[in-house]
Order: structure tokens, then C-alpha cells, then sequence
């Protein structure tokens, strides 16, 4: 079977599913829209599916026609609350974006689905196609592990792959990846310092929130520089800040929320208790009350050693020696696919896909309102996939 071929060969039909998912970018685990645009680009198709319970995700399985064991193929579907300013013609309308080319996976994967249907007589096994809701922040990973997706053949899979295109870094249609730590542990801090308003002229009869809080902003910074291995890397990144509704009005509370990225179970523990302790001390200086959380959100994405050079090898067999780079470090971003590699032996592998015309060092990042993605390795990610599938279940059999 010639995968890469047929991939190429439906190359409008993924700009145009690509195109139709990103017109409709949805929030959360409650997709309706995204479902069942891929349930109708599923259709037809000898697919066993499978509707979420609890979220809007879709399982869908190929069984070969021979006996065979099981690989688990993954895509994410939702999108992020940002206002898109790429200009591209079919921009989303609303405010919200798929800013981390979302839109990009589930077309491939839907792809891998048509060209493994197309040779499912040669297919000794069976595919799990795992459209996932809520990656961004909502562990749809861990709810569809939790409504059986890893199961949905009756037996685990033998090997679990996942794609994710980045906007920039490399040159479209390169593709990367690592053995071991590939993406941190993701963990949120979210902080509400408790003071009391008054009025703006007079700040010494109130107890003003708002300065506290900016010196716990920079004095976390300053203790994670000072208190962690920079071989054993940390980033807290403080994304959300509230507080007030005039400029002559203390308010009451002032509130933060923080992203916290690591790569051991050590740092993480030391993290949970040390950002918290640096806010109560700061706020019991000002003589103010602070209610502070660390909560976890996903583990560490470790990367089976033996499923890297396995795709490794796929990459270079399909698409060339000059397609495929290794990853001297792992990336900051964390990935709710840590769930599955959890449980299952198996890689996510980034795909390159800066937009003609940009250097990869300098395109606008995924997450900006100005990323924009190369629709032009939608048939390399499908047949990559495809291959995955097709040559690990022939590996196992």
C-alpha cells in the first residue's frame, strides 16, 4: 500500500475539513460542532464509534481482517479563547481560535482514518482513532481513559502516537521528537489576596490588595531563580491578573493565576509548597489574608525510547533522512497525552508547519492570535499516521 500517495491524493479534502473545523473552534469538553463535523467526515467508513459519554469526543475503531493487536492513533480537537488576527480568509469569526493548530490534528488523523479504511483487508489488528475534546486545560485525556478509550478493542493498545504541529521552531513538513521527557508537567497556581477597599485617596484606610499581589508576582520569580537546579528546568508564567473596576477604588481582593511547567516529582512537591508559602508570606507582611492553591493538572509526557526510534525510522523510510530531526531538549508545553504514554508505551511527535514566507525562529508562536499553520503537511501527518499504524501492528504481529 502506497499511504503517502493516497495522502497526497486527498490533500483538498483535508484543507477542506481543516478549514470547516476552524470556522467552528469550541471550547472545553463540550464540542458539539467539532463532533459532528468528524463524524461526518467519518461516515461511511467500516468504523466501530463510539460517542462520549460525559464530553464530546469520538472513539472509532478499524478492525483488520486478520487478527492482530491494538495501536492507538490521538488527535485533539478543541480550540483556545483568542481573538485570531491572521487575516487568512477563513479566520474563526468569534473569540476564540485554534491558536495550537487543533484543527490541523483531527483533520490528519480523520485523514489516517479514510486511508487505513482504504486497506483494511491488509491490516492484521486493529486502530483506535482518538478524537479528543479539552486539552487545553480540561485532562480530556484522562476523561476518555476514564470512559474506556484505551479499552475500546478489549485489549490495551501496544503503542500510542500523537501529533501536535508547532508554528514555528522548524520548517514545515519536518518532524521531531525525543526519547524520555518530551513535554513538563503543567500545574496551576491560583491566588486571591484578601484586603479590604476604600477609597484611592486614602490607601491608609484600607488595606490595599493590588501591591501585594504585584510583589508576589516578582517574588516568585525571584525564588524559583534562586531555589531550583536550572538543570532541572522550572517556568511559572503568570497569565491572568484582576483586580478593581475604577482607578480611585481599592478593591477588596486582587487575583492571579499562573501557569507552572516542570520535570520531576521532586521539584513539583517543593513547587506545591514553596509558591504557596512565598504569597502567605508577603500578604502577612501587609497584614492582608491570601487564599493560594497549587493544583495539579497533567504529568510529565515521557516518551517511550523504543516507539522514538521506531517513528524515527518511519519518518525517514516515508519521508526522507532530511524530514526528521531529534530533540536535544524537551519542550516546556505540557500535553494531557501524558495520560496515555501513562499507561501505554508510545511518542508524540511534533510536526513543523511555519507558514511560507517566515523563518522558523521568528513565526509567530502557537497560542499568538497571529499563529497560522502550513496546510500543506495535512497529507504528510495523515500518511505518517497511517504508517505508524500499519507498520507497528505488522511489527507485533
Amino acid at each position: 500500500m502506497n499511504l503517502s500517495d493516497d495522502a497526497t491524493a486527498l490533500a483538498d479534502d483535508l484543507v477542506h475539513l481543516r478549514r470547516t473545523l476552524h470556522g467552528v473552534p469550541e471550547l472545553g469538553l463540550d464540542l458539539p460542532r467539532t463532533q459532528e463535523t468528524v463524524l461526518d467526515a467519518l461516515d461511511g467508513l467500516p468504523l466501530d464509534i463510539t460517542a462520549g459519554r460525559g464530553l464530546s469526543s469520538v472513539t472509532a475503531v478499524l478492525r483488520g481482517t486478520r487478527p492482530g493487536p491494538t495501536v492507538l492513533l490521538r488527535g485533539d480537537m478543541d480550540a483556545l479563547p483568542v481573538e485570531e488576527r491572521t487575516g487568512l480568509p477563513f479566520a474563526a469569526p468569534a473569540a476564540r481560535m485554534h491558536a495550537c493548530g487543533h484543527d490541523l490534528h483531527t483533520t490528519m488523523l480523520a485523514g489516517a482514518a479514510r486511508l487505513l479504511a482504504a486497506h483494511r483487508d491488509r491490516i492484521a489488528g486493529n486502530v483506535v482513532f482518538m478524537f479528543q475534546p479539552g486539552e487545553e486545560g480540561y485532562d480530556g485525556a484522562g476523561h476518555m481513559i476514564s470512559e474506556g478509550v484505551l479499552d475500546a478493542t478489549g485489549e490495551r493498545p501496544v503503542a500510542a502516537y500523537a501529533l501536535h504541529v508547532i508554528s514555528h521552531t522548524w520548517e514545515s513538513g519536518v518532524f521531531a521528537t525525543r526519547g524520555g521527557p518530551a513535554m513538563a508537567a503543567s500545574s496551576v497556581l491560583d491566588v486571591t489576596v484578601l484586603g479590604a477597599g476604600g477609597h484611592g485617596s486614602a490607601p491608609h484606610r484600607a488595606k490595599d490588595p493590588v501591591p501585594a499581589a504585584c510583589e508576589m508576582v516578582t517574588a516568585l520569580q525571584t525564588w524559583i531563580s534562586r531555589s531550583f537546579d536550572v538543570f532541572d528546568p522550572v517556568v511559572l508564567t503568570v497569565g491572568t491578573f484582576h483586580a478593581g473596576t475604577q482607578s480611585n477604588i481599592i478593591p477588596d481582593t486582587a487575583r492571579f493565576t499562573a501557569t507552572v511547567r516542570s520535570f520531576s516529582d521532586a521539584t513539583r512537591d517543593r513547587l506545591r509548597e514553596g509558591t504557596v508559602a512565598v504569597c502567605e508570606g508577603i500578604a502577612a507582611a501587609h497584614g492582608l489574608g491570601v487564599d493560594a492553591r497549587f493544583t495539579e493538572q497533567y504529568p510529565v509526557t515521557v516518551n517511550d525510547a523504543a516507539e522514538v526510534a521506531f517513528a524515527a525510522g518511519t519518518v525517514r523510510e516515508v519521508h526522507g533522512e532530511e524530514r526528521f530531526s531529534g530533540m536535544d531538549t524537551p519542550l516546556l508545553g505540557a500535553e494531557d497525552f501524558s495520560r496515555v504514554v501513562d499507561a501505554v508505551p508510545g511518542a508524540m511527535i511534533f510536526l513543523g508547519a511555519t507558514m511560507p514566507g517566515l523563518h522558523p525562529d521568528t513565526a509567530p508562536a502557537n497560542h499568538s492570535p497571529l499563529a497560522a499553520f502550513d496546510e500543506a503537511v495535512l497529507p504528510d501527518g495523515a500518511a505518517l499516521y497511517a504508517e505508524l499504524a500499519v507498520r507497528r501492528l505488522a511489527a507485533a504481529a
